[in-house]
């Protein structure tokens, strides 16, 4: 491989506008955004079977989950059967929007190639008339899948919500093609204090040592997000425990829970009905206010039947996330043939309706990981299975440690910048030179602290990182990347995913992304980033998968072939690239 070192003052000011052909179209059709997602229930009704004369393929993903053309979002009961992987999803047959919403399902045997089946569910009966939104797979004794999904009874404004359940027609099928909807549905109705209108998106559900069956549905009553538990002896008759498994004021609609256990020991995932002293359990819910995650680790009670989240926990908006960036409506499952606990987490566009119509599709799942609890039991670590190695290609590699000293870019060659898999390792002598964390931004979320520490703001210990996705001359790039701070009795360290300058592109929203990671770098001051980079997302995991970031961005000039990859350090504290791996990223042999 080739490595070209430029001396750059590193500031290269405003960036100038390419003038678009949508700009009419996006006066128009403004899209509502709220922390950088596209809230999915904004509806379009002019637009939702409006399909494209001709997909667009630039800016479409290579390696990650994507069906040939129109909208998706949540991922739903992703499960595994006889051999055979089940990723289920929302989607719109018609149009590039949200609406005419159906469980799209595809199957794989390696969680990379997909194969696409009919639809498994769609609206159909009194129950589901105007809607089958999401739900999540449980495997009854005897290896017998179930589907539970929220129904729409009645249409909008009110969109009243119902919980139904679904099973295959033919179990000895290991693809599932075909799916029922029993005329006893709906098993759950808001009947007793619920609110009909935010009643939605059943757990999995977990068997506890009475032969009860439980599952949450997630809720709201005025600000507060609520957690409800229902339990059943058959699956069939479920009924409303006195108080829910858990609440908390001020953060609205909890969509899509999520309620599983992680082992205190080790990287194995766990069967959501395990339950002992060795376990933890994670509550995770999307919230509906702010377009993002937040989950917490705790305890379990089950003869109370009561969640309580540890001391170390934040539980609110502020609390810990999977996915600092362009990540929501996530949903898990146990691998049972590799023992793992597996995450699908849904990344939409971050540009406009109008341009999501005119390229004929919106809306990606981003590359399945691999979760497990961190050793200090405080927070979870990710990581992408570990199929995903098998589309690596031609291999780009550092033969010797790279200093940068401040402004310095290192271009990493050999490889499709635009479509790639990079590994790297950075190391420091001193943190000496950390920036005082100033203690004002205690009140600021990490995202803003970023916006005002980017990449071409100097520091001391860093910022230092990648640039992905960068154009030449640098009109363009997604830089990635960390900064250490001097705190009390401690350092600080943010990292970020800043799409401020992603794309001359006008009409999109391009938000600096950023989380803090919670390493200890006094001692051996090195820290580790790998970001799967593909065309029009870049998924960093930083310090071996303690703090996740996704974003979606639109390069015009960093495309295909044009596009690069550097290493950067533009802090004043020479940073040592110990050892860099990248790989081209071939296609899946079949994507949908």
């Amino acid at each position: 491989m080739g490595v070209t070192i430029r001396n750059r003052n590193y500031d290269h000011g405003s960036l100038p506008f390419l003038q678009s052909l949508l700009a009419i179209l996006l006066v128009l059709t403004t899209t509502l955004y709220i922390n950088g997602v596209e809230a999915f229930h904004e509806i379009h009704y002019n637009l939702q079977s409006v399909g494209a004369e001709n997909v667009k393929q630039v800016h479409r993903t290579g390696y990650h989950f994507q069906p040939k053309q129109n909208w998706i979002n949540d991922p739903n009961g992703p499960m595994y059967y006889k051999g055979v992987y089940h990723l289920f999803y929302q989607y719109n047959p018609k149009g590039a929007v949200w609406g005419n919403i159906v469980w799209a399902h595809s199957v794989s045997t390696d969680l990379i190639n997909w194969t696409p089946l009919e639809p498994a569910i769609f609206p159909s009966k009194p129950f589901d008339k105007y809607g089958c939104w999401s739900g999540s797979a449980t495997i009854l004794p005897g290896n017998k899948p179930v589907i539970l999904y929220t129904g729409i009874v009645e249409g909008p404004p009110k969109n009243v919500q119902v919980q139904n359940y679904a099973i295959p027609a033919n179990l000895s099928d290991p693809y599932l093609r075909k799916w029922i909807k029993p005329d006893n549905n709906p098993l759950v109705v808001a009947n007793n204090g619920e609110n009909a209108t935010a009643f939605r998106d059943p757990t999995t559900a977990w068997l506890d040592k009475s032969g009860h069956w439980k599952m949450l549905v997630g809720s709201k009553r005025n600000r507060r997000g609520i957690a409800y538990l229902y339990r059943s002896k058959d699956f069939i008759k479920w009924t409303k425990a006195k108080h829910p498994i858990h609440s908390q004021a001020n953060t609205g609609m909890w969509e899509c829970p999520d309620f599983f256990p992680v082992s205190l020991k080790g990287l194995n995932g766990l069967d959501t009905s395990v339950t002992g002293e060795s376990v933890k359990h994670v509550l995770k819910v999307s919230l509906d206010l702010t377009r993002y995650e937040y989950y917490t680790v705790g305890t379990y009670l089950t003869d109370k039947d009561r969640y309580v989240p540890d001391n170390t926990s934040v539980d609110g908006w502020a609390g810990l996330r999977y996915d600092y960036g362009n990540f929501y409506a996530s949903k898990t499952f146990f691998d049972p043939s590799k023992n793992r606990r597996i995450l699908w987490g849904w990344a939409n566009e971050s540009d406009s309706t109008a341009h999501d119509v005119a390229k004929g599709w919106a809306g990606i799942q981003l590359i399945p990981r691999t979760l497990w609890l961190d050793t200090s039991g405080k927070q979870l670590m990710q990581w992408p299975i570990e199929e995903l190695e098998t589309l690596r290609g031609s291999k780009a590699k550092f033969s010797t440690k790279q200093e940068l000293a401040k402004g310095q870019l290192v271009e990493v060659k050999g490889i499709t910048a635009a479509q790639a898999d990079v590994e790297v390792t950075f190391s420091f002598k001193s943190l000496a030179k950390a920036e005082p964390f100033d203690p004002k931004w205690l009140e600021y979320d990490a995202e803003k602290i970023c916006s005002l520490k980017g990449s071409t703001v100097q520091g001391g210990v860093g910022p230092f990182g990648l640039l992905t996705l960068a154009s030449e001359k640098l009109e363009e790039y997604t830089p990635v990347f960390f900064r250490v701070f001097k705190a009390q009795n401690t350092h600080k360290v943010l990292m970020c995913s800043d799409a401020t300058r992603s794309s001359l592109k006008e009409g999109l929203y391009r938000p600096s992304f950023a989380g803090f990671v919670d390493v200890d770098l006094a001692t051996d001051k090195k820290i580790s980033l790998r970001s799967l980079i593909d065309n029009s997302v870049v998924e960093s995991f930083g310090a071996k998968g303690k703090t996740c970031i996704s974003s979606r961005v639109y390069p015009t000039l960093a495309v295909y072939e044009n596009a690069h990859l550097y290493v950067f350090n533009n802090g004043s504290e020479t940073i040592t690239v110990e050892n860099l791996d990248a790989w081209s990223m071939k296609k899946p042999l079949r994507m949908n």
